[in-house]
């Protein structure tokens, strides 16, 4: 139906691939837990917006383009490398610096002096910064294409959309959890800051990942 084949195992398979942890996921429930819902939701747009472009640029050939000029592809990698990177060392800056805070309560209500569009702007930086993601598309969407549809665009923008639709559920998830972890995290602060230095450590790791990944 559409020019899509094997529909119930490209669901399947999208699950499972969203459910595994990335640096999307892992920004979108820090901030939900560290600035509530609404910074978390705004985050997840970012994330959408970002996949959706990601997913526009495959369908036109972009991941041809990256495949023909490596040096771009490298260039793309270190750049998104050095972003998550610069996003690792501001968490373990908000770590250190809610523990030396621990004592003053109006510091975990920070999402005042936030810009509106500035979680949403980081989080679509990170899924823009990451080359990968074309090719992954293009390698996971093409297995349910079927190559003598009329219209392969729209067998496209269908998988596209039950991903997308996916990835806000499972983003709405982590949001909720992650604002109903806010209170735990008040009351304990040495929880909080450990948690946060681990989302920095796991930036750095996807950071030098990406480094080092090939295509």
């Amino acid at each position: 139906m559409f020019g899509i084949i094997h529909l119930s195992a490209y669901v399947i398979g999208t699950i499972l691939i969203i459910l595994l942890p990335g640096p999307n996921s892992l920004y979108v429930m820090s901030t939900a837990s560290r600035y509530g819902q609404k910074s978390g939701y705004q985050a997840a747009t970012g994330v959408l917006v970002g996949d959706t472009i990601l997913m526009l640029l495959t369908v036109i050939g972009a991941a041809s383009l990256l495949k023909a000029v490596p040096a771009l592809f490298i260039m793309l990698k270190i750049i998104g490398a050095l972003y998550l990177g610069w996003l690792g060392i501001q968490l373990f800056k908000a770590g250190l610096l809610t523990w030396k805070t621990r004592h003053h309560h109006q510091v975990q209500d920070t999402s005042v002096d936030q810009p509106t569009d500035h979680f949403f702007q980081k989080a679509l930086s990170i899924s823009l910064l990451n080359p990968k993601a074309i090719l992954f598309f293009l390698s996971f969407f093409i297995q349910f294409v079927d190559p003598n549809y009329a219209y392969p665009a729209l067998s496209f923008f269908i998988l596209g959309l039950i991903l997308q639709i996916c990835s806000f559920t499972y983003l709405s998830s982590l949001i909720f959890a992650g604002s109903h972890l806010a209170h735990f995290f008040r009351q304990y602060t040495l929880v909080s800051v450990t948690g946060i230095l681990m989302v920095g450590t796991l930036f750095f790791g996807f950071a030098f990942k990406l480094v080092f990944s090939t295509i």
